[in-house]
């Protein structure tokens, strides 16, 4: 097993069903991805270059999901959080039943659309 597998799998629940859920939703919806262990955090790439991050960060309660260029994001942007960062938007889930695929299958082809762009626009 690779260590974002690992990290996936030693997670508490909810928090592991609900990466779980994502990545099959992520690896569905852009097969192309590749699945890393990158900043001590399972990290998706698309043609080498970094697309998106699942982080469980410590005594938050939610797992994040973290889109890398979304400075060049345009699709559900109101359902993204920043909280103090300047580029970095995510999605954040406490539940499965939270996860409105809609919004996230919109935004990972919308990722995809800009993945060829620059972190900053």
């Amino acid at each position: 097993m690779n260590p974002s597998e690992n990290y996936i799998l030693e997670q508490s629940e909810p928090f592991k069903g609900i990466l779980l859920h994502l990545q099959v939703v992520i690896e569905q919806t852009i097969p192309k991805v590749e699945l890393k262990f990158k900043y001590r955090i399972p990290f998706y790439y698309l043609g080498g270059k970094p697309f998106c991050y699942l982080n469980v960060p410590k005594g938050k309660g939610y797992v994040d999901v973290g889109f890398w260029n979304a400075a060049h994001l345009t699709v559900h942007v109101e359902h993204m959080v920043t909280e103090g960062r300047k580029v970095i938007r995510s999605l954040r889930y406490a539940s499965i039943e939270g996860i409105d695929h809609d919004i996230l299958v919109g935004i990972l082809k919308d990722a995809e659309s800009v993945a060829d762009k620059g972190f900053w626009r």
